[in-house]
């Protein structure tokens, strides 16, 4: 796979499928390891993909500054950004809102056929 980078509290893989990227998120997403989730997203959007699916099936943690990467993202419009929340990260993106502002879908499938979210 291309794009892989590991640290001990968060990994992330990259791939492409057909017009999207996905970007699948494994571990935990806080304060330390959020600059590398923006990291691997800013390296997704520099292919200008139509979307970017981001896969975070199996974050077990989502932080505040996990969000901040995500609104951020989502604000810049460069791509669709797609995500696939564990329920884990689902939660703190339901709790704050964010997800009357990010598209959520059940699998990587749905988000990559931009099926109707949830």
């Amino acid at each position: 796979m291309n794009g892989e980078r590991v640290s001990p509290v968060l990994r992330t893989e990259q791939r492409t499928e057909g017009s999207a990227v996905v970007v699948t998120v494994y571990g935990e997403v806080d304060m330390n390891s959020a600059p590398q989730l923006q990291s691997a997203l800013d390296e997704a959007l520099r292919e200008s993909p139509a979307a970017v699916v981001l896969d975070m099936s199996e974050v077990g943690f989502l932080g505040s500054a996990g969000l901040s990467v995500l609104l951020t993202v989502s604000q810049a419009g460069t791509a669709a950004l797609r995500v696939v929340a564990s329920p884990a990260a689902r939660r703190p993106i339901e709790v704050t809102a964010l997800d009357e502002l990010l598209e959520l879908f059940p699998s990587v499938e749905a988000a990559l056929n931009g099926s109707t979210a949830n």
